[in-house]
């Protein structure tokens, strides 16, 4: 950030960060809820609007908006688009609250739900409180059933109990969450990388509302549900192996090593007692392969490790611009 940004960020008390991509018909009401759930919360905040690269009059409908009276709005615009864990950490480098709350821009959160997670949020002393749509509006073979089974193994994996994983209303300490960086679709596991830096006691959930989507159509399918079971074993690794991936790799490597010294022995047995010919067994080809990949995985778990104690800034999105009321 910038002197004046930090200077602003001191006085901010809370930046509402929106994703949208083809919103057109939701973006009035939804400035309607938010402004008028907000007008009592009596601290400074900043609405931040990502343009994930629209291809509707989502962008020309949000710049309206700057007429608003009153109203702190800035709009990240996308060059093309880049993907919601894009749009999320692109609004996180710009905020200056001192506390950020992210939800979707479909009208399905509830924005009236934000000062009650604010209060909640100090009250327990928390770093993450993550909405739970208890009463989810949504469908029940594409999206609710998929989505009971991958909270479910979520939970079980990560070990962070959160009964709603895909709920992006949520409100973060703004310094604790720009500790951790958003790549590719990891926006759906933000509580278990927060686990990475923060005790999981920091982390909680409260019962949020949810609406049926009144506009437009979901950018999500059941496709989603397989991508999730991919991301989640990166989840896995980077929570359990990310400061020590030789352990990972090497223990595979010792598993394949032992396993080919076994079958080594039995043939060199079967060679020098038994008299046996050994060269076209199938065996020896196996023991070889598995001595080959056990050097691989030893020595990919070396450079893994060399590579982890390297800190590389990544960024993975681009913006076109960045518009202020005064812009």
């Amino acid at each position: 950030m910038t002197e004046s940004d930090a200077e602003a960020a001191g006085k901010l008390e809370l930046s509402i960060l929106i994703p949208v991509c083809n919103e057109e018909e939701s973006i009035a009401p939804l400035f309607d809820k938010i402004c008028d759930a907000m007008q009592d919360f009596g601290k400074p905040w900043e609405l931040i609007i990502v343009d994930d690269g629209s291809t509707d009059a989502t962008l020309v409908n949000v710049r309206k908006e700057f007429a608003r009276p009153g109203l702190d709005l800035r709009i990240v615009e996308f060059q093309r688009n880049f993907g919601k864990a894009a749009g999320l950490q692109a609004g996180i480098d710009v905020a200056r609250g001192r506390l950020l709350v992210t939800l979707d821009g479909d009208l399905q959160n509830d924005p009236y739900d934000i000062p009650r997670m604010v209060a909640v949020l100090e009250e327990r002393g928390l770093d993450l409180l993550c909405g739970w749509r208890k009463a989810r509006q949504d469908g029940l073979v594409l999206r609710l059933i998929p989505s009971w089974f991958a909270n479910r193994l979520i939970r079980k994996i990560t070990g962070v109990h959160i009964h709603d994983y895909g709920c992006g209303l949520k409100l973060y300490r703004t310094d604790i969450l720009r500790q951790i960086r958003i790549l590719g679709g990891m926006h759906r596991f933000i509580p278990a990388w927060i686990a990475t830096v923060v005790p999981t006691s920091r982390i909680g959930e409260m019962v949020v509302n949810h609406y049926p989507r009144q506009f437009g159509e979901s950018k999500y399918g059941i496709s989603r549900t397989f991508r999730v079971f991919l991301d989640l074993l990166s989840v896995l690794f980077f929570m359990r192996f990310r400061q020590r991936p030789a352990q990972f790799f090497g223990s595979i490597g010792l598993v394949f090593g032992a396993v080919c010294s076994l079958m080594f022995l039995y043939l060199a047995w079967a060679k020098f007692v038994l008299g046996q010919d050994i060269g076209t067994r199938p065996m020896f080809i196996t023991a070889v392969m598995l001595f080959i990949a056990s050097v691989q995985m030893i020595t990919t778990g070396i450079v893994a490790e060399m590579l982890a104690r390297m800190q590389v800034g990544e960024t993975n999105y681009i913006v076109r611009s960045i518009h202020g009321r005064d812009d």
